[in-house]
């Protein structure tokens, strides 16, 4: 979220900046969605990271949405099996 990203980014002495979001100071529960450099590459401190909260033309960015229209394909789990034939039927039942 915004104000973890520039709590975190204080503690390590790394500066942040937000090209899609000129209102950045203000923004508390968004998410970040990407950074650069990426997570866990090594920067001097005073650096500069940028974040983004959407996603770039093209990249997606929908989202988790439900219900999710058109539903799973059919079969798998949900296909019904035929009801298998009984190998010993009742009746006619023979005695040696």
């Amino acid at each position: 979220m915004a104000v973890d990203a520039r709590a975190t980014a204080q503690a390590w002495g790394l500066l942040l900046r937000a090209p899609d979001r000129p209102d950045f100071h203000l923004a508390v529960v968004d998410y970040v969605v990407r950074q650069y450099p990426q997570p866990g590459t090594e920067v001097p401190r005073e650096s500069v990271v940028s974040v983004w909260f959407d996603f770039g033309d093209g990249e997606g960015g929908g989202g988790v949405r439900e219900p999710r229209v058109p539903g799973p394909p059919r079969g798998g789990v949900r296909r019904e099996l035929e009801q298998p034939e009984d190998p010993r039927p009742v009746g006619g039942l023979s005695t040696p």
